[in-house]
């Protein structure tokens, strides 16, 4: 089971490739791949400058609950 949304999406695109023979798809969904690895990195990017940011430990840990860091 995946952690994250982006994590279960990358599971569905690699088990919908590994279910089909059909070259236009598996390009369509490399590619949907590829786009949510651009996802991922962004997120990950705003997530170490918010870590950068904000200071207060209590804050960091009420981001933290609430999803807004990991």
């Amino acid at each position: 089971m995946a952690e994250s949304t982006l994590g279960t999406i990358e599971e569905l695109l690699n088990s919908t490739m590994e279910e089909t023979d059909d070259a236009e798809v598996h390009y369509k969904l490399r590619s949907a791949q590829q786009l949510l690895e651009v996802v991922q990195q962004r997120h990950d990017n705003l997530d170490h400058a918010i870590e950068d940011a904000v200071t207060d430990g209590e804050l960091r840990e009420n981001l933290s609950e609430l999803g807004y860091l990991e």
